[in-house]
């Protein structure tokens, strides 16, 4: 009888374990595909954007329509990871693709600024490098929470020195910028990786509508860090058109 108990037991809790895997695969697969489901919205929408000239023209020529859409972006993503606990899955996911849809606005300019075939070629530089980075954060068991602390307050550091080159222009110091803002989001890929992992692990042993806004939550996280390392490495292998 005793056996039979801890037969069941063990078979019980095998069970339980092969399930909570399977959920973590699941929600893991969202994660991913969320994220690359918002690459797309937003490269489709940056391209037609692009293909219309007078789009173009009430975006960029106007200070004000540009600033609303940054805000708007802004807010997004603010209101997004602040109000998460009160937000359902299905508004989750329409607010990260309406943010994915002006990030996109927003990216138009990079059609005209740069060629289509350097554009292409740093799309797929940057998708082998966020692939590779990915891949490491997820595997390694090294813990890269302290690594992350240090990368985020790099971040800080960069949005400061970007904005006080705005001002200066100094050509120099753009490309130190843009060199120290790839290395700071080849890393932020590999932490933000682990990070979304450990966090599927912990609450992911099931697929509800809270760990569904986890995976679109992680979505976000690494489209940031996508989208920034590509127009980072953009400023070193874009080719601008004559």
């Amino acid at each position: 009888m005793d056996n039979y108990i801890r037969d069941y037991k063990g078979n019980q809790a095998y069970s339980e374990q092969v399930v909570a895997q399977s959920t973590f695969a699941v929600l893991m697969r969202k994660v991913y595909v969320w994220m690359a489901l918002a690459l797309v919205v937003s490269g489709l929408t940056a391209y037609y954007v692009a293909g219309s000239e007078q789009l173009l023209m009430a975006i960029f020529s106007n200070q004000i329509t540009f600033w609303v859409l940054a805000i708007a972006e802004l807010g997004l993503v603010i209101g997004l990871t602040a109000a998460f606990n009160k937000l359902s899955f299905p508004a989750a996911a329409i607010m990260f693709l309406i943010y994915s849809i002006l990030n996109g606005v927003t990216l138009s300019a990079i059609f005209v600024v740069y060629t289509m075939s350097s554009i292409a070629t740093t799309f797929f530089v940057t998708a082998g490098t966020f692939g590779a980075m990915a891949f490491i954060g997820y595997t390694t068991k090294k813990d890269l929470t302290k690594i992350g602390g240090i990368l985020l307050m790099a971040l800080i550091g960069l949005i400061i020195a970007s904005i006080v080159n705005i001002f200066l222009k100094n050509s120099m110091m753009d490309l130190v910028i843009s060199a120290i803002g790839v290395l700071i989001f080849v890393g932020l890929t590999a932490y933000d990786a682990q990070k979304i992992k450990n966090m599927m692990y912990e609450y992911g042993s099931e697929v509800n509508d809270f760990t569904q806004k986890l995976a679109v939550l992680g979505a976000l996280s690494l489209y940031l860090d996508f989208i920034n390392l590509f127009l980072y490495l953009l400023r070193f292998l874009g080719k601008q058109r004559n």
